[in-house]
């Protein structure tokens, strides 16, 4: 392969290059040469170079998202659309599923995504009832954007016994009418109970995402999901909740060439049993697909009531949420992650479980891998010290707070304003980055540095705008750091030489443009290992 130099526009190497870069050499797939344009050229005169013009648009890291699920992503973009922008009622929520489940064939089962309770006119979720006006011969299912459960409707109660008898699993909550009977939303742990006897079961360990298809409309499904994400200039990814679903998926792309992404795969909790029994470690595999270490729960999600909040929530005081593990449990757990040397990832919300993922971190043993917290909500700035003492990181999804500030405001009160406190962690020292958190937001990650600098909801609310960063640390957030995260700084994430080619070709320079103009941004070609396999 002969040796390409980019030039001919802005160069953003979030490197450690001192001086102007007019130009970056490629060569086998890695950066060769960064530095001014004459002495680029001259350096690889006799390699017969060609030289890529960027015609003044702006050359950047590859972006890495450590925090998404891309196989769930393309799943459930494959069903209807019943986001914000589709559907502000419940009554429109319906009629679009009744419209699409008129279309399907005799007992196929109708799937939506996206709906948000905080952003429908009746303020509530739907529930078996509004559910059952789409179709009651066929099971239907909507799933809340939060992937923590949804609502499903009385035929799928039914045909999974979810009776009014049926407990509450540990760790999930089935919702109920005033009589005791199963209202059809189902959350967390709870969404078990619909993934059928054969299908991928999460226990007490996460909200179970993980519905079955053949293999082949699976794949379909991921290579969908790798098309978005490149389009948007990603090209590595942290898949945050790998089961066997995820890992077949990810395999059978490798063997078929069609794995396009790096991937570093954390395995879910409920599997950590067989990933110590094997020995595996973090750092099996290769650049493409490797294993990076262990998805943690500690609390639920905003979207629908269910992180842990030991005070209870703003009007519902007898509502707390709920914990997956029970401290000492999880504690064990992590230091036995540790000690095999694999990295934990650990969702925590709300500040009694970023302080369980903080302490179980304290007690592990020293493993030198960066412990992470996701989403990290609503932590205290004494945590914050204690994570960057400790080297965990942060890792925010402030896409979230665009989205559903408003709604997490009406949970928790005034400290919303602390809402996912990107700045918290820039003036303490402490290790962050940004991620999507694909499908719950779309894998753009213009529009998260956006939200990170920005710090607005969608109804015009600036949360804690002493907790905003600038677009240089977001952009940094989502490239260098991003790939510290994964373990996978010294390969990717800056254009330096000796690391892998992976870049995005921005429309405009995110340093020097305005805020509001930050998500609309665009990207115009990704180039993965010095070949460019997206354009627009």
């Amino acid at each position: 392969m002969s040796t390409l130099v980019f030039t001919g526009g802005p160069i953003l190497t979030m490197g450690g290059q001192d001086g102007p870069v007019e130009a970056v050499a490629v060569a086998d797939g890695k950066v060769v040469g960064v530095g001014p344009l004459r002495e680029v050229l001259d350096a690889y005169a006799d390699a017969d170079a060609e030289v890529v013009q960027l015609q003044g648009r702006t050359l950047v890291p590859g972006f890495v998202d450590p925090h998404c699920h891309p196989l769930m992503h393309g799943q459930v973009y494959s069903w209807v659309d019943v986001s914000p922008d589709r559907v502000s009622t419940i009554d429109e929520l319906v009629e679009t599923l009744a419209r699409h489940a008129a279309q399907l064939p005799p007992g196929a089962a109708v799937r939506g995504f996206g709906y948000e309770p905080g952003r429908l006119a009746e303020r509530r979720h739907p529930d078996r009832h509004d559910l059952d006006r789409i179709a009651g011969d066929r099971e239907v299912y909507v799933m809340n954007v939060s992937g923590h459960g949804g609502v499903v409707n009385s035929r799928t109660l039914s045909a999974n016994r979810i009776l009014a008898g049926t407990p509450d699993p540990a760790g999930g909550r089935i919702g109920r009418d005033a009589d005791g009977a199963p209202d059809g939303r189902i959350w967390d742990a709870a969404c078990d109970l619909i993934t059928g006897a054969s299908g991928v079961k999460t226990g007490t360990h996460a909200p179970n995402f993980h519905l079955s298809d053949p293999d082949e409309v699976l794949d379909g499904q991921l290579a969908a999901a790798q098309e978005t994400f490149l389009a948007h200039g990603v090209t590595c990814v942290g898949d945050t909740q790998v089961t066997r679903r995820e890992m077949a998926a990810w395999q059978r792309a490798r063997r078929a060439g069609t794995l396009r992404l790096r991937v570093s795969c954390y395995v879910l909790s409920a599997f950590l049993p067989q990933v110590l029994d094997l020995g595996l470690a973090t750092g099996l595999g290769d650049d493409r697909l490797r294993i990076a270490g262990v998805k943690f729960y500690t609390d639920g999600a905003f979207g629908c009531r269910t992180v842990y909040l030991p005070d209870g929530y703003v009007g519902e005081p007898d509502r707390h949420g709920q914990l997956y593990h029970e401290p000492a449990e999880f504690s064990r757990m992590v230091a036995e992650t540790a000690a095999a040397g694999l990295q934990a990832a650990i969702h925590a919300q709300g500040s009694y479980a970023i302080g369980m993922a903080i302490d179980a971190v304290r007690a592990a043993p020293d493993s030198g891998l960066r412990h992470r917290v996701e989403h990290c909500a609503l932590p205290t700035p004494d945590q914050a010290r204690w994570m960057a003492k400790l080297g965990m990181w942060a890792v925010f999804q402030p896409s979230h707070h665009t989205t559903t500030g408003d709604w997490v405001a009406e949970t928790v009160g005034p400290d919303v304003e602390n809402y996912s406190p990107a700045g918290m962690y820039q003036q303490c020292g402490a290790g962050w980055a940004l991620s999507s958190d694909a499908p719950v937001a779309w894998p753009n990650p213009m529009e998260a540095i956006a939200a990170a600098v920005e710090r607005r909801t969608v109804a015009g609310r600036t949360l804690g705008p002493q907790h905003a960063v600038t677009p240089a640390q977001a952009l940094r957030a989502h490239t260098l750091d991003a790939a510290a995260v994964l373990g996978l700084d010294a390969v990717t994430g800056s254009i330096d030489v000796g690391k892998h080619a992976d870049f995005a070709i921005l429309t405009a320079n995110p340093l020097t443009c305005g805020p509001s103009e930050l998500a609309g941004i665009k990207t115009v070609a990704t180039w993965i290992g010095g070949r460019e396999v997206w354009h627009a």
